[in-house]
């Protein structure tokens, strides 16, 4: 970095380095676990050093992977239990599809019915006469 007065001057100014801890993805911590642990003492520590790592990190790493892999070898074979809510839910969809066609023929019920009663109170009131202009 060159200085705004002269360019050819490197500037002093440091850049500021992170500050906030390292974040280490699982595919760079198997890697270098598996490279640890194929090393002696002397290609540990230089494998630690190149890395600018800790020990500690190696052991919280074998740790976290233990840890995985007793997860992984409880869980039970096959398909995950369903959840008895999911159950519980299917039954009231079905339930509610059942009613809701209930619902629509009842109301269709209800229409007709009014009409016919409708029909009815035609024919009582104004329809007491016959077409030949007799009464019944």
């Amino acid at each position: 970095m060159a200085s705004i007065n002269d360019p050819g001057t490197p500037d002093p100014q440091v850049e500021p380095r992170s500050t906030g801890p390292r974040r280490y993805s699982a595919e760079y911590k198997a890697r270098i676990l598996a490279e640890y642990e194929t090393l002696d003492r002397q290609g540990k520590g230089a494998l630690l050093r190149r890395e600018g790592l800790y020990s500690s990190l190696i052991t919280h790493w074998r740790q976290q992977r233990e840890k995985g892999a007793k997860a992984a070898l409880a869980a039970p074979a096959g398909r995950p239990k369903t959840d008895p809510r999911d159950k519980e839910i299917k039954r009231l969809e079905a339930e509610n599809a059942r009613l809701q066609a209930e619902l629509g023929k009842a109301r269709t019920v209800i229409e007709v019915q009014g009409k016919l009663s409708a029909l009815l109170d035609q024919l009582a009131t104004g329809g007491a006469t016959a077409t030949n202009g007799e009464s019944w």
